[in-house]
């Protein structure tokens, strides 16, 4: 390499490296200002631009505590974990262990038998773009019953009810957000690799990714933030029992940065998997949706993003493939709005 190139090369990563920095301080300069408005709520972001990872953090990890908030802080990202187990479908079809427009039938584990009027009419990209019309969970009816951990009563024989009983889709070819269309994505997986879900995630994303703090069943851990309903009531973490790859993952800023990397790198097989969900396989007049990632587009740019909203946290994870930045948001209070209006101030300085 001649002294010339070496030159522009260095050039280059340097800039590179500045831009990063002027994002990063005015990135820290809004999650301050917002942590300032509202000191009670605990804030840790992290973002990645042109493969550089950046972090910021503000609160503590409760309100009792002295340990502050970090990119290494566990948090619930609830429904993100949708978009982890999209990205396992999406490796399934690559592995040809399914075929993204076959019918659920014959992939189901054989407790469910569907109804004649409905079998075979939906597919597992139905499921995954939730226009499955299938019935869902009464969340509003298990919070009546258990509002701290509204799911421990919903079982596996409760869910293969609420499928063997379904007579109708009657709004089959609609967006309608599904909990139980997840739940099935998952057992899906589980029958196709032969393993359950929660080795198939540890496999297939935490470990090559090195993952180490990302959680599923065991997450009493030293530096877990405590959620928050909106009124400000203390919440207990979720346990998600049976529909577990809806959203049970805990984690923390820094392993989801390292997610965001590994889905910008095309060469990556979570990369090429993701390219898989970013596909439109739901478009109406409000949204267009790949396999649980939601795509917001215009003229200069497009989004794909997926938020998570727990009883006591919210979150959302965006990245922009063109312009190869992502950014994770992780609150540990229930405020989607606060969470919205930081992602649209984030988005802004990375566009």
């Amino acid at each position: 390499m001649n002294a010339s190139l070496k030159f522009v090369i260095g050039f280059l990563l340097a800039a590179n490296f500045s831009f990063g920095q002027d994002y990063h301080k005015r990135i820290d300069s809004i999650i301050k200002a917002s942590h300032l408005a509202n000191p009670e709520i605990g804030i840790s972001v992290g973002f990645i631009y042109n493969n550089v990872p950046y972090f910021t953090a503000y609160g503590k990890i409760s309100q009792e505590s002295r340990q502050l908030i970090d990119s290494n802080s566990i948090f619930e990202i609830a429904s993100i974990t949708k978009i982890l187990t999209s990205n396992l479908i999406a490796q399934a079809e690559m592995d040809k262990k399914i075929k993204l427009d076959d019918y659920i039938d014959a992939y189901l584990p054989r407790e469910y038998v569907l109804h004649k009027n409905i079998a075979n009419r939906i597919k597992i990209s139905d499921l995954a773009s939730h226009q499955s019309g299938l019935p869902d969970v009464d969340f509003g009816k298990l919070i009546a019953a258990d509002a701290q951990q509204p799911l421990r009563n919903f079982t596996q024989e409760n869910l293969t009810g609420l499928i063997n009983t379904c007579t109708e889709l009657a709004d089959y070819g609609k967006y309608r957000y599904s909990t139980v269309g997840y739940t099935l994505l998952g057992q899906i997986l589980e029958k196709a690799y032969g393993k359950s879900y929660d080795a198939i995630i540890r496999e297939r994303i935490f470990r090559p990714l090195h993952m180490s703090a990302s959680l599923t069943k065991a997450f009493i851990v030293p530096n877990r933030t405590t959620g928050h309903g909106p009124n400000g009531v203390i919440q207990e973490f979720f346990q998600w029992n049976v529909t577990a790859p809806a959203g049970l993952v805990k984690s923390n800023a820094a392993d989801l940065v390292k997610y965001l990397k590994a889905v910008l790198d095309t060469g990556s097989t979570i990369g090429k998997a993701a390219l898989i969900t970013e596909k439109i396989f739901y478009k109406d007049e409000k949204r267009e949706m790949g396999l649980g990632t939601n795509i917001v587009s215009d003229d200069n740019n497009t989004l794909y993003m997926k938020s998570g909203d727990s009883m006591g946290q919210s979150s959302i994870i965006c990245y922009n493939r063109a312009r190869n930045w992502g950014v994770i948001i992780l609150l540990d209070y229930r405020n989607s709005k606060m969470r919205n209006d930081l992602l649209n101030q984030i988005a802004e300085v990375l566009q």
